[in-house]
């Protein structure tokens, strides 16, 4: 089983590393991180630096290919040959997947067209306008494409997907091995339950 993450300067660490942490316990799963040029790639907030010796352009074909967002989804979108490689092994997966704003670089692959799909609250317009159509949900699937909702929402599809790779237990036993059971300090990890300065707060951390 063969699972494809894309990193390019600017990446979101939890909508990588989440992910990878669940999928990479699936037995027989093999997780490959790949760029657009060999070497380190910086994350979002500055301080984890990642060694990526592949490029994407040397893989083929993959069984999942999930794409975690961040600033780094404005190099993605605006990569024509990137965008293309994306349709091109999106044609040959057993499901396609996105974390956060990485929804907006299989929209603007021409994914999402006509499909409800999801991605970080603030980023919901610019989903819209790649065609596809915004719901809050946390996670949306149509058949093999997968997408989640901001950051750390990335770990519930990856729990998902490893219960559609294998089996629920699984993904049941990956869930207990790894303790996810969430219990938040606050009840205001939506824009539905947050109050208007928790919110007017939030729009200044991106």
């Amino acid at each position: 089983m063969d699972i494809v993450i894309p990193l390019f300067d600017g990446f979101e660490p939890l909508d990588a590393i989440g992910p990878y942490e669940i999928l990479a316990y699936a037995p027989g799963a093999t997780v490959r991180f790949v760029t657009n040029r060999p070497g380190p790639v910086q994350d979002a907030l500055g301080s984890l630096p990642v060694h990526v010796p592949t490029r994407y352009s040397d893989v083929e074909r993959c069984d999942v290919l999930l794409i975690p967002g961040g600033d780094s989804r404005r190099t993605m979108t605006a990569d024509r040959d990137f965008l293309e490689w994306v349709r091109r092994i999106h044609a040959g997966t057993r499901f396609t997947t996105s974390v956060c704003t990485g929804a907006l670089v299989l929209a603007a692959a021409g994914l999402l067209s006509g499909l409800t799909a999801t991605t970080h609250w603030q980023f919901t317009a610019e989903l819209e306008s790649y065609g596809a159509v915004y719901t809050p949900e946390r996670v949306v699937r149509h058949d093999r494409v997968i997408t989640s909702a901001g950051v750390s929402s990335g770990i519930d599809m990856a729990v998902r997907l490893v219960a559609l790779l294998t089996d629920e237990v699984t993904a049941q036993a990956i869930q207990l091995y790894t303790e996810y059971d969430p219990e938040p300090p606050f009840d205001t990890g939506s824009v539905a339950k947050a109050p208007s300065d928790v919110l007017a707060r939030a729009r200044t951390l991106g």
